[in-house]
């Protein structure tokens, strides 16, 4: 029977890259670029290739094997796997790159920072510590062979072959034989005598010299080169020369060396080596110690080495966020690292952490999320963000935070060409009908106007039927300024998805009232968009064959070429009024919203326009506002029975009320601060105008087009069948019919409820014209009784028991 022998070096986990290094350290070892066969994940390899004749450097190399093996610190070379066999040796190691061949290439890439150098230094300093110190070893072959750099720009010190104790136990030093490493030995050694007094670390700390010479002035050529710093730092001079001395004794042990360069105006006292001694202390770190450094982090990042962001600060922010309970301190740092990611390294790394953030009931967490969505949207695929981002995002158009509402909104800009069907043309109109109906803040209001004008063009055409215009229209009628100028706006910036039908019957009326608009800037905006309008009406009346060409992006596609359109049309709403939310949500967070001088409609027949009159904010409690809005919810009921119940607005408001019942403390405010703005005497006004839009506007049955006005039950009186002031008429009939059936007859029915709207009678007119119409008929009544008295006075025959009573 046969026994075969397997090849060790074959069955090893980890194989060898073909190509070797530039730059590999002198000695008996060469160093391979490596991977792992099992996961792919790069390595190095120090290969060692036993020789016949060479038993002395053969040990040298299984000493180093073995020190290597046992030694574990963080600035000395990891030790993955090793292979011993009498053909070879293998020291798999992790991923790194000898130090001379990285400094030339930083240097030559220009990216070479003294920052980086400085923690490089400390951490070399601090391994030889750690060996003096801790271990009692002597390095014995401190140089830039002996130095390596992995993928974070961390300094490892490796080069173990020629360690020994420094308490005599193994013998003495070991003899190198290789001249490229005996010109680093310090000139004590070549005094046989042995009578130079010395401490044990004194060699190792002027080989420490020579290597600064070499970081900052290259290869060392000789020895008495190390007389003249050269371009050694002169916060560093000083401790160089004491490295570097003649006398041993003087020299600092690499404890106190680093202390020294650590005192103030030292060369390694500066933020970068701040925030890595930080890093490697963070697990026993205070809570309010992390909060305070991630919140300072990120300005210092743009400064730092990428590799170094890429590989050691992203770990540790992913690792506080995942464990930590960082929080949203973490987001601004991770995002700016973030920038530094390939596509797929983002995709593996940052995303799984926003998605896990975006169900965070954190407010801090959710509104950074929202203000910084621009820096990952780009990575984000159609799937994830209908399943997993847009369900969490749109609960902030239900909260009680006005900062979030805006912020929620501001975010569909950006999410909306990722949306599906449903979540972009029922979800979201349904949330922002909603906004531009019931939101007691003008500039959301305002901003969810300029939202919907800029995403116009995504959606589908059966959706921009019926609801841009009959947004537009309604935010023309918002009693807050640039919430009309923002509609005026919209209906430029999306002048091309409607039909010629509905510019001439739809938009141009509407725009056409606000020429008279108590505001320059609506009436300037409205101006331009009827001469637009009217321009692009006179094109077609002029040549019809252009019809087809003007209406063809009515009934096409979601087309998102149309975003720069509208951006340029309405670009100035979301900078502009998001600065004005945020000043009224800063200076006034439980005030009365921004609109408090509400202006007043121009009233018909070329009377002036009434002055705005100022209304004055009185603070109400919650139970006073749950009482008025019952009250006003069954007055609403009562006149407009199918208003929103054909969307389900019902189960929205339901939505609204488990949101609000899972808010924290801020929810406190937040309903305080809606009681004390919706209970001023002019919002309510307000909110009775909204009520009265809603029960006419196109938006009550899903912006779908409103039916005709069914006629008044039979008995009903007009308003022409009343006296209003003038002589008694001997006929009670209307005297408008015949001007009511010339222009049923003559003109056809308008298919916009918004043109039959009387936009004077507001419902304090409306109570006065009620007030006014009982007076009448008491008159009336009055009269009537008068004349039947004075017929029974003159009437024949015995006057009735009683009759002077009724006079």
């Amino acid at each position: 029977m046969w026994f075969f022998a397997r090849d060790p070096v074959r069955d090893f986990p980890f194989e060898l890259s073909p190509e070797l290094p530039k730059g590999g350290p002198p000695g008996p070892w060469v160093l391979h670029r490596g991977r792992k066969k099992a996961t792919g994940s790069p390595v190095s390899i120090f290969v060692y290739d036993v020789k016949p004749g060479v038993e002395e450097q053969t040990q040298v190399a299984k000493a180093a094997f073995k020190r290597l093996k046992t030694l574990r610190h963080p600035n000395i070379l990891a030790y993955i796997d090793g292979l011993e066999t009498d053909k070879c040796l293998h020291i798999v190691t992790e991923a790194v790159t000898p130090l001379g061949a990285y400094l030339k290439a930083r240097a030559e890439a220009g990216d070479l920072k003294e920052l980086e150098l400085s923690w490089g230094l400390h951490q070399i300093v601090k391994a030889l510590s750690f060996l003096v110190n801790d271990c009692s070893l002597i390095h014995n072959n401190v140089c830039m062979a002996a130095v390596f750099v992995d993928r974070a720009g961390e300094w490892k010190l490796g080069g173990l072959d020629y360690m020994y104790s420094a308490q005599g136990n193994g013998g003495g030093p070991p003899r190198k034989g290789i001249p490229e490493l005996e010109q680093y030995d310090p000139p004590e050694l070549a005094d046989a005598s042995g009578r130079a007094v010395r401490e044990k670390w004194s060699a190792d700390m002027w080989r420490l010299g020579c290597l600064i010479w070499e970081v900052f002035n290259g290869p060392l050529p000789r020895a008495a080169a190390l007389r003249n710093p050269g371009k050694i730092p002169k916060s560093l001079v000083p401790h160089y020369c004491e490295l570097v001395g003649a006398n041993p004794k003087v020299r600092p042990n690499p404890a106190r060396f680093l202390q020294n360069c650590r005192a103030p105006d030292g060369f390694m006292n500066n933020r970068f080596v701040e925030i890595n001694l930080f890093l490697e202390e963070i697990q026993i770190k205070e809570p309010a110690e992390k909060q305070k450094f991630f919140q300072e982090l990120s300005k210092s990042l743009d400064s730092f080495p990428e590799d170094f962001c890429r590989h050691k600060v992203l770990p540790q922010l992913l690792t506080a966020f995942e464990f930590g309970n960082a929080g949203a301190v973490v987001l601004t740092p991770l995002f700016k690292v973030g920038k530094f990611l390939g596509a797929e390294e983002y995709q593996q790394k940052i995303i799984p952490v926003v998605v896990k953030m975006f169900s965070s009931t954190d407010r801090a967490m959710r509104i950074r999320l929202l203000q910084q969505m621009e820096q990952f949207i780009q990575y984000l695929d159609e799937p994830t963000v209908n399943t997993q981002i847009f369900p969490h995002v749109v609960h902030g158009f239900l909260d009680t935070n006005p900062a979030i509402r805006e912020q929620t909104v501001k975010s569909m800009l950006l999410l909306a060409p990722k949306l599906n069907e449903t979540n972009l043309n029922v979800e979201l109109m349904k949330h922002f009908a909603r906004l531009q109906a019931k939101d007691e803040q003008g500039p959301i209001r305002c901003n969810t106007t300029v939202c919907l004008g800029k995403i116009g063009s995504y959606l589908s055409a059966s959706t921009r039927h019926r609801v841009l215009a009959s947004a537009f229209s309604r935010a023309t009628k918002d009693p807050f300024a640039p919430s009309r100028v923002a509609g005026v706006l919209g209906f430029a910036a999306t002048h091309n998805l409607y039909s010629m039908n509905d510019c001439a019957h739809k938009i141009l009326p509407v725009l056409c009232s606000l020429t008279v608009d108590p505001e320059r800037s609506v009436r300037d905006q409205a101006f331009k968009a009827i001469r637009s309008f009217l321009s692009k009406l006179e094109s077609v009346s002029e040549d019809p064959t252009q019809l087809a060409e003007a209406e063809k992006d009515v009934h096409a596609a979601s087309s998102p070429g149309m975003g720069g359109a509208a951006a340029s049309w309405a670009g100035w709403a979301v900078t502009g009024v998001s600065s004005l939310t945020s000043k009224l949500i800063r200076a006034h967070p439980t005030a009365a919203p921004a609109e408090t001088n509400v202006p007043q409609r121009p009233v018909s027949e070329g009377l002036p326009a009434p002055a705005p009159t100022p209304v004055a904010a009185t603070p109400t409690t919650s139970g006073h506002w749950e009482t008025q809005e019952e009250s006003k919810d069954a007055e609403e009921d009562s006149t407009a029975a199918d208003r929103w119940d054909d969307e389900d607005w019902g189960s929205l408001e339901q939505e609204a009320e488990s949101v609000l019942a899972q808010q924290d403390n801020w929810s406190t405010g937040g309903q305080a601060s809606w009681a004390g703005q919706t209970s001023n005497p002019g919002h309510k006004s307000q909110e009775s105008d909204w009520s009265s839009w809603e029960a006419e506007d196109a938006w009550e049955q899903g912006w779908q087009e409103p039916s005709p006005p069914e006629p008044p039950p039979e008995g009903t009186r007009l308003a022409s069948e009343y006296n209003w002031g003038g002589p008694e008429p001997s006929d009670k009939g209307d005297p408008f019919a015949a001007l009511s059936v010339h222009r049923e007859a003559g003109a056809q029915p308008r298919r916009d409820s918004w043109g039959d709207d009387n936009w004077e009678g507001l419902e304090a007119e409306s109570r006065q014209a009620k007030a006014e119409l009982a007076r009448k008929k008491r008159e009336e009544r009055r009269r009537e009784m008068e004349a039947k008295r004075a017929e029974k006075k003159t009437a024949k025959g015995p006057m009735k028991l009683g009759t002077r009573k009724l006079d």
